[in-house]
């Protein structure tokens, strides 16, 4: 298995080198809380066209507990590409030049492949458009792991904005190189798009489709919910007639497994009752922080 250069697709990735990422992670957990030195003298640049909170901080927090060094924006406006309208090539080849690796976040399908194709750095995608979020499937998947003990064997329900959620496009095309059923829960205007789940199913996995909760939390050992993203609808109206629709309630909890976990990208609007946090279910916090373990594993095997 060769370096690792470049993430930008979960279909870029084996089970192989998922299992070697997961790995790498578990190592991190002791690094993170000592810190080291390993990357001091190299320098993170990200590029965030999109507004972000937890991978942001997330990737910045896990190159900092490793020693390196962090420069870049939170937002396309304070940059050249923002208010002078510079290309995104351009950009690239700029901020190459100032860094060892590149993090971007951009509105756009195919962003992170085109930066990659122009950089001469590692570039990490970080969020494309509404195509993929590989860094956030992995944590999801080091999070089962660490939560469950394994992937194998388990039964995982996909819940709410399947069609324009990216987190869930990359965590279906990673969950599919293991052997776990897959239940696809979301209104029917929002179902996964049938090219993602076509490739599920070549990969052998069982995939169930349901358009309600209560089917989507029952016999299930993780149920990871999503919000329905109302800055990716080309239609509000299209958005209005779905808002809402799709809330997991502390009504549903006795539908689930007593050792069920609840697991969310974040942020949440309205489709995850707060009332459910102080449940042994609800483990997105600690999903959280998984995503600093995860990124200073990617950071670590791509820079070092």
């Amino acid at each position: 298995m060769g370096e690792l250069r470049n993430l930008i697709s979960m279909q870029d990735l084996d089970r192989k080198r998922i299992d070697q990422i997961l790995s790498v992670a578990a190592e991190m957990e002791a690094v993170a809380v000592k810190r080291s030195r390993i990357l001091e003298s190299k320098i993170m640049a990200t590029l965030f066209f999109e507004p972000s909170t937890r991978t942001r901080l997330s990737f910045e927090s896990a190159m900092l507990r490793l020693g390196g060094s962090v420069l870049g924006f939170a937002e396309a406006g304070t940059s050249s590409a923002g208010g002078k309208g510079e290309t995104l090539a351009d950009t690239i080849r700029t901020v190459e030049r100032y860094a060892d690796v590149i993090v971007i976040r951009h509105p756009l399908d195919g962003s992170a492949r085109v930066s990659a194709e122009f950089s001469s750095v590692p570039v990490i995608n970080a969020g494309s458009g509404s195509e993929e979020h590989p860094t956030q499937a992995l944590l999801d998947l080091y999070s089962i792991k660490k939560l469950k003990g394994k992937i194998d064997g388990l039964s995982i329900s996909l819940c709410g904005d399947l069609k324009y959620g990216r987190t869930v496009h990359s965590l279906g095309m990673g969950l599919s190189l293991y052997d776990v059923t897959i239940k696809l829960a979301a209104p029917q205007a929002l179902r996964m798009k049938p090219a993602i789940i076509d490739e599920m199913k070549k990969a052998g996995v069982n995939v169930v489709e349901v358009d309600n909760v209560e089917d989507a939390v029952k016999d299930v050992d993780v149920i990871y919910m999503t919000r329905i993203q109302k800055e990716r609808f080309p239609d509000i109206r299209e958005y209005d007639k779905v808002k809402g629709r799709f809330r997991l309630t502390s009504e549903h909890l006795p539908l689930m497994r007593e050792d069920a976990v609840i697991l969310h990208p974040l942020p949440r609007v309205d489709e995850l009752d707060a009332e459910i946090d102080n449940t042994p279910h609800a483990k997105y916090f600690d999903q959280v922080y998984s995503g600093v373990i995860l990124r200073m594993a990617i950071l670590k095997m791509i820079l070092t």
